[in-house]
């Protein structure tokens, strides 16, 4: 049996914040808890490791947007803001900071299950992209690596291209590494030699 989802309300006024429990409680199964004073907000988040957080702010500032947004850890985590106003521009900065879900015209019982799965879906893809865009970054890393290290082997042994990627393979074989695990460590013994 898998736990319930975690939820972290960020709201000051108590029957704000208690409409929004109840409008969960009723869209499903949640482990429910309420900050009403966002000073100290990232600590608390982070003490907590709620799955979501939920942002509840009548009148954002650009600076209170952004350290909420941050605060609440959108890298960890799927943050959905709800706004009763928001100025020009407001909108971008917090899905720039992170944000995965930004609601104007304030909260509505109605919507705020439909605006969490929203959020989470939105979050999950992002982290997806975040991963893979990682991966990609890692891989080319490790080509250059590899392409360097073959360069200097057919310097130092006079050999093709294709043997000295054999040569790297097989000495990746004999020392159970990966290939560009040794390209490396050739990379960096000849950095050393000078």
């Amino acid at each position: 049996m898998s736990r319930p989802l975690s939820i972290i309300i960020v709201e000051p006024d108590r029957d704000r914040a208690l409409l929004i429990v109840d409008s969960l409680r009723a869209a499903g199964d949640f482990d429910i808890q309420v900050i009403a004073e966002p000073t100290s907000l990232a600590r608390q988040i982070q003490a907590r490791q709620p799955d979501v957080v939920l942002i509840d702010i009548e009148n954002p500032s650009r600076d209170m947007l952004e350290e909420l947004a941050l605060a609440s850890g959108p890298q960890d985590r799927a943050v959905a803001m709800f706004v009763d106003r928001s100025a020009e521009g407001l909108s971008t900065a917090a899905i720039e900071a992170g944000v995965s879900a930004y609601v104007v015209d304030g909260m509505q019982p109605g919507r705020v299950k439909p605006v969490l799965d929203a959020a989470i879906t939105r979050f999950r893809m992002f982290q997806r992209m975040r991963t893979e865009l990682a991966e990609t970054k890692r891989a080319l890393e490790e080509r250059k690596v590899i392409d360097r290290a073959k360069g200097m082997l057919m310097k130092a042994r006079g050999v093709s291209e294709d043997e000295a990627y054999a040569i790297l393979r097989k000495a990746a074989m004999d020392q159970g590494k990966r290939v560009a695990d040794v390209a490396q460590a050739l990379v960096t013994a000849a950095g050393l030699l000078g």
